[in-house]
């Protein structure tokens, strides 16, 4: 099955949490200047609702992720208001 390169390394959320090796869950990510549901698949099992990082692309509209934390969110404040 064709990859989908243009996927990986974009971000989404969780809308059925992943079982890990179990199972899969959903995600919706912002892709192609839409949004776009795939397959998600992690290696531990992931809240739904949990913002994730697309890793891989799998085929078949079915991607690998890990869960994922804006390391710009640590420096809090008013990103705006910094300069």
């Amino acid at each position: 099955m064709p990859q989908d390169d243009a996927v990986i390394g974009c971000t989404g959320k969780l809308l059925i949490g992943t079982r890990g090796s179990a199972g899969p869950g959903e995600i919706l990510v912002r892709v192609r200047g839409g949004s776009e549901t795939f397959l998600a698949w992690s290696e531990d099992p992931l809240p739904t609702g949990a913002t994730v990082l697309v890793i891989e692309s799998r085929g078949c509209r079915t991607v690998g992720v890990i869960e994922w934390a804006d390391p710009l969110d640590a420096l809090g404040g008013d990103p705006a208001g910094a300069f």
